[in-house]
């Protein structure tokens, strides 16, 4: 049996707690692909591609004026080009399904909740863990399975993360703070086949490994069949849990909550209070056992309030075309494609940096999985500036309070947080540009200083568009919004996999020029921030308009469009 909204807001906590580990372990592990390619090769799949090195020689004998490619060998398996191609195109599939789904997924999680979406996310996960392990029994007949398991690990991560970034509409203020804090640890999720790695090194199996994390999938299965209710998230200000009013005395069982179950509790004690007041002075007092039942519980006609419900600001076709998701998809689009071609072709850079000394690149490997942790801690750094000052902003109530000549105005919620997300997006791109910079730079031990700020930037920008779109959009939209952004930015980054075959191909295994002119395209997340910058400099002087002449009333909207009345 699903548990209640009131349920789940005492569980709040736990839940975070454990969505923030769950995330650790099961959403988007894909991102730690350097280390999983590694197992992969050395449990032999598609290495029967590299069966033609028995040729090679025979053909050197002949035409040794050509080079041929190097014969490798990998746990007894071989190695080779062809075999790299073919498990990036792999992880092409399902790093492309980590994000694309998303727009499906959040339109249905809009509507009917992340509960459903969360257990079929730890299903998929479990049997995307299944299927490599079967794989791995029989690599030359089984290696095809990697494309299923790999699509359905993607899935049912992007299904663990997207349904956890509703949670945070649970802390109120702090809800950028929380978002960043399951984009951290999903950020984070890249260290746990680096993890995986180091239990394989020291002597377990690769199946067994499988197994046993099929198995741990199976529990966040229970955790959210337990925990997680069936109606979605309400934001905070659609949604007051802190209302705790025992009514059923009142004989009524329909379902009332948040704020609509606060008037209409109001509503009913002041009629009850009038009605009382009115007996007391026609009749003498009687106790409260001794009335009618029929006059005690009242009817449902009697309950409905007559309350315009809060209308969405703009509808969800306007808000996709507004600049700011424009720009934002501009931003993301471009962010996307540099990181996941980094990913991608991260072994094959470091071969070229190495000199093709494979044990150097399993120790940079190994230390970028460890880096993932940083994700962690620093993705809630931009959720904290994207709260900057809230508190101190005013309130709905006090925009409509008459104010005291002289009295200083508190700043406005919407422009602070506007401000807050030009500031996180203005740092954020700066990351990007070093990261940029460092990839361009040949040199090995500089590779570190490019781990950390990947990581860095991977956490940061997530964490400041979930931000963004929670502070300008409708929380009923945040989910499609995201989806949307997710599926754009997916289709721009499969454009990884040409740079990667371009790459290895007709660059030699040199990727210099492709990080040049991905350094070029970064500078494109800077229109994002002109834009918040110019636009809340705007709704500023609109502001302040109105409170030089009080005949003007300016209301800022959510869909970032000043409206003035006189």
């Amino acid at each position: 049996m699903a548990p209640t909204l009131a349920t789940a807001f005492s569980r709040r906590w736990w839940m975070a707690v454990t969505a923030v580990i769950e995330n650790l372990l099961f959403s988007a592990v894909l991102l730690g692909w350097g280390s999983l390619l590694i197992m992969l090769k050395s449990e032999g799949f598609y290495s029967y591609l590299c069966k033609g090195t028995e040729n090679i020689s025979s053909f050197n004998l002949s035409n040794t004026s050509e080079p041929s490619e190097e014969y490798l060998e990998m746990n007894g398996w071989p190695i080779c080009k062809n075999q790299d191609e073919m498990l990036n195109l792999a992880f092409t599939v399902g790093s492309f399904l980590l994000s694309a789904i998303t727009l499906p997924m959040g339109i249905v999680m809009d509507k009917y909740g992340p509960r459903k979406l969360r257990l079929l996310g730890s299903a998929c996960f479990a049997f995307s863990c299944l299927l490599i392990a079967y794989g791995a029994s029989n690599p030359n007949n089984l290696s095809v399975l990697i494309f299923f398991a790999l699509a359905m690990n993607g899935f049912g991560g992007m299904c663990m993360t997207f349904t956890s970034l509703t949670l945070p509409n649970m802390f109120g203020d702090l809800r950028s703070t929380f978002i960043a804090l399951m984009i951290g640890s999903y950020a984070s999720s890249a260290v746990t086949f680096p993890g995986i790695k180091v239990i394989y090194d020291l002597g377990a199996t690769f199946i067994t490994i499988l197994m046993v994390w099929a198995g741990c999938a199976g529990l966040v299965f229970l955790n959210c069949f337990v925990n997680w209710p069936l109606e979605p998230f309400p934001g905070p200000e659609d949604m007051d849990f802190t209302v705790k009013i025992k009514f059923s005395w009142l004989g009524f069982d329909h379902k009332i909550t948040g704020k609509q179950f606060y008037r209409q509790v109001t509503t009913v004690g002041r009629r009850l209070s009038v009605g009382n007041s009115i007996k007391q002075q026609q009749q003498p007092p009687k106790d409260l056992e001794m009335q009618e039942a029929n006059k005690l519980c009242l009817s449902t006609i009697d309950l409905e309030v007559k309350c315009k419900e809060k209308e969405e600001s703009q509808s969800f076709m306007k808000s996709i075309f507004s600049p700011i998701f424009l720009l934002s998809l501009i931003t993301m689009c471009v962010t996307q494609l540099r990181l996941i071609f980094y990913m991608g072709a991260m072994n094959t850079i470091l071969e070229s940096l190495t000199e093709g000394d494979l044990s150097s690149v399993s120790v940079y490997t190994s230390i970028f999985g460890v880096l993932q942790l940083l994700c962690l801690v620093t993705s809630p750094v931009i959720g904290y500036v994207m709260d900057w000052r809230l508190k101190d902003c005013e309130d709905a109530n006090e925009k409509s309070a008459k104010r005291e000549p002289g009295q200083p105005r508190r700043p406005d919620r919407q422009i602070q947080k506007i401000i807050n997300a030009t500031r996180a997006f203005i740092f954020t791109n700066l990351l990007l540009v070093g990261f940029g910079v460092t990839c361009v730079i040949p040199s090995l031990p500089l590779q570190i200083l490019s781990f950390v700020l990947h990581t860095i930037v991977r956490g940061f920008i997530h964490s400041a568009v979930g931000g963004l779109y929670a502070a300008v959009y409708p929380s009923s939209q945040f989910g499609s919004l995201t989806g949307m952004q997710s599926l754009i930015s997916a289709l721009f980054a499969l454009l990884q996999q040409p740079l990667f075959m371009a790459m290895v191909g007709p660059l030699n295994g040199d990727p210099l020029w492709v990080n040049v002119g991905l350094l070029a395209l970064s500078m494109l997340g800077f229109c994002l921030p002109f834009y918040l910058l110019c636009h809340s400099r705007h709704l500023q002087r609109l502001r302040d308009e109105c409170d030089e002449d009080p005949k003007i009333y300016v209301k800022i909207n959510s869909d970032s469009k000043p409206e003035a009345f006189i």
